[in-house]
């Protein structure tokens, strides 16, 4: 009776343990960083680029920026924002927002800039203030997130980490006119978009089958 009870019991258990896989990868599969996190490097890139004076003069690299952060990183990561909402993943949906709010406001600022849609940015003086009011805003923000989300995985927080110092170099390079502070502001925005491929390979992997990778331990348990 026990070993007719027991065998029952495992060829229940068979299915369960494989409709539980099933619904694991699907769970995977169905992952908005998987289009927010992509999109971000792209841009990240391209900023990144723009920073250090990619092919002597950032002027060249500026007009690919300008689509590529409002079509890329921007209608990228509403994409997955309106994906995490779907999926009931509100902490997943307020990161992907926030950025997606950054990237976009970011060529709104330079086109506004270089067109005057704001207003008389002819004076060296009033583009260079605007641009940092508009870094130093977003450094606020950023920190505040950083703060916020210190019960996620460690890699986060260094992502998180890495924005914020990039922020603080380029801000600080606008304000003094030092192309040394940008170009070590690009440095630190490459290095977090190497996190960025981090979190893509490990989100695709997953996605397709594989294993987690180690993503640490968070700050706050």
């Amino acid at each position: 009776m026990t070993t007719t009870d027991e065998q029952s019991t495992a060829a229940h258990a068979a299915p369960d343990a494989g409709a539980d896989a099933a619904a694991a990868t699907a769970a995977a599969a169905a992952n908005p960083a998987l289009v927010g996190v992509p999109t971000f490097v792209v841009g990240s890139v391209c900023l990144g680029l723009y920073l250090v004076g990619f092919t002597g003069a950032s002027s060249t690299v500026a007009i690919a920026l300008v689509p590529i952060l409002i079509f890329a990183n921007g209608l990228g990561l509403l994409l997955a924002t309106v994906w995490a909402i779907r999926l009931g993943q509100g902490p997943v949906a307020s990161i992907f927002g926030i950025f997606a709010g950054f990237w976009l406001s970011f060529p709104l600022l330079v086109l506004g800039l270089a067109h005057g849609w704001f207003g008389d940015a002819t004076e060296a003086a009033v583009a260079t203030n605007a641009q940092v009011a508009f870094l130093l805003t977003w450094l606020i923000g950023v920190i505040v997130l950083t703060v916020a989300t210190l019960r996620l995985p460690s890699v986060f927080t260094v992502l998180f980490v890495l924005i914020d110092i990039a922020l603080l170099l380029v801000m600080l390079g606008t304000a003094q006119g030092s192309t040394g502070l940008l170009f070590v502001g690009g440095i630190a925005v490459f290095a977090f978009a190497l996190v960025g491929v981090y979190l893509f390979v490990d989100a695709m992997g997953q996605a397709t089958g594989g294993k987690p990778m180690p993503m640490g331990k968070p700050i706050i348990g």
